[in-house]
């Protein structure tokens, strides 16, 4: 039986139950269950200061929620996770290597990388809108409460060829293995600059549960255990405006 270490932000009791340091959390590690509980595994969920005297066995499909990972504690992405933890200079790697504007951005395109290559979703925004969060009905109240995002938002084609090609040569730089990304960036009209990277589904992917198919916890479920990922389709249409045209 394959066995799943996640690693969240939050304590873990020696029930093994987990109190998460936000709700967003809490629904993001629910979602990846989700995903992870129709396969014959074992899951295991640890805080950080879980790993300090822990080592990762052989075997062990490791899934780090979030980038707070002990300096000490060696799985075979940690180069990629250390990069995008150091935000500034990762910025500046990425202005010198190909010229981009960085600075704080609001917009999120998650790409799930595939071993045949990148699969580009459509890309998130932040909201506070109420509506934006789609009925009541399809919502867990954890996620009524945190997701200040939504999917999709619509750009030009110009502007998006842009963005998927920063994306491409961001992820190629950094060596990136089969996951799904999620890449912080803005824009004004039509200048686009880079924020950062997420080498897993942040929170901003929880916009992604009941909008596409699959959502974006399973695609990083199925990148990281090599399973096929054929298309990705959005259900529900929350906000139709356009950027950038």
């Amino acid at each position: 039986m394959l066995e799943v270490w996640l690693v969240v932000d939050g304590e873990v009791n020696p029930a093994g139950e987990l109190t998460a340091a936000s709700p967003a959390t809490a629904t993001m590690v629910e979602a990846l269950r989700k995903a992870i509980v129709k396969f014959p595994t074992t899951i295991k969920v640890f805080g950080k200061t879980d790993l300090n005297s822990l080592n990762l066995p052989k075997g062990v499909v490791f899934c780090p929620l979030t980038l707070n990972l002990p300096s000490n504690f060696d799985f075979p992405e940690k180069a990629i996770f250390k990069a995008c933890e150091n935000v500034e200079f990762l910025r500046y790697l990425i202005a010198q290597k190909f010229g981009y504007i960085t600075r704080p951005g609001n917009f999120w395109l998650p790409v799930v990388l595939t071993q045949k290559g990148p699969i580009y979703a459509e890309a998130i925004a932040r909201s506070a809108a109420p509506e934006a969060i789609g009925p009541a009905s399809e919502t867990s109240p954890a996620l009524q409460v945190e997701l200040n995002y939504y999917q999709p938002v619509h750009f030009s084609d110009i502007m998006r060829q842009q963005i998927y090609e920063m994306a491409y040569k961001i992820l190629k730089f950094l060596n990136a293995s089969p996951a799904t990304y999620l890449m912080q960036f803005g824009f004004i009209d039509k200048e686009i600059w880079f924020d950062r990277v997420f080498p897993f589904p942040a929170a901003p992917a929880i916009a992604s549960i009941n909008t596409q198919i699959p959502d974006l916890f399973t695609c990083h479920w199925y990148c990281l255990t090599n399973q096929p990922i054929i298309d990705l389709t959005i259900k529900l249409k929350i906000h139709s405006n356009r950027q950038g045209d």
